[in-house]
């Protein structure tokens, strides 16, 4: 069974910095695609970034362009998401994915979400 554990959210102010974290397991991590996506209050989800499976290639979303990174540890399981530069507007609850198979399209794995909040 998989699962996707974020954490790493909380407070933060315009302006500073935060880094999420995923951890996974139930799957070969190591052959994966991992993507990152957040849903603000009152709005559809919305793709951050994402990462291929041996961290060589990113692809990021346009809010994130510049001031996000995505990176990831396969001797940890782990993906990383790192937040610079924040605004408010990037406030929301902040979900890692997977596909169901190394190649598949789309996503079908989700974490909890963890909570991000910046205050202006």
């Amino acid at each position: 069974q998989v699962h996707l554990v974020e954490s790493g959210g909380g407070l933060a102010q315009a302006g500073g910095s935060l880094r999420l974290s995923c951890v996974a397991s139930g799957l070969s991590f190591r052959t994966y695609l991992m993507g990152w996506f957040r849903q603000a209050p009152g709005k559809e989800r919305e793709f951050v970034g994402s990462i291929n499976y041996n961290g060589g290639s990113t692809y990021y979303g346009d809010s994130a362009k510049g001031r996000f990174t995505i990176s990831r540890d396969n001797a940890k399981n782990t993906v990383y998401l790192q937040m610079n530069n924040l605004k408010p507007e990037d406030t929301a609850i902040y979900y890692c994915a997977a596909p169901r198979t190394p190649g598949a399209l789309g996503y079908d794995y989700w974490g909890q979400g963890t909570q991000v909040t910046v205050s202006s």
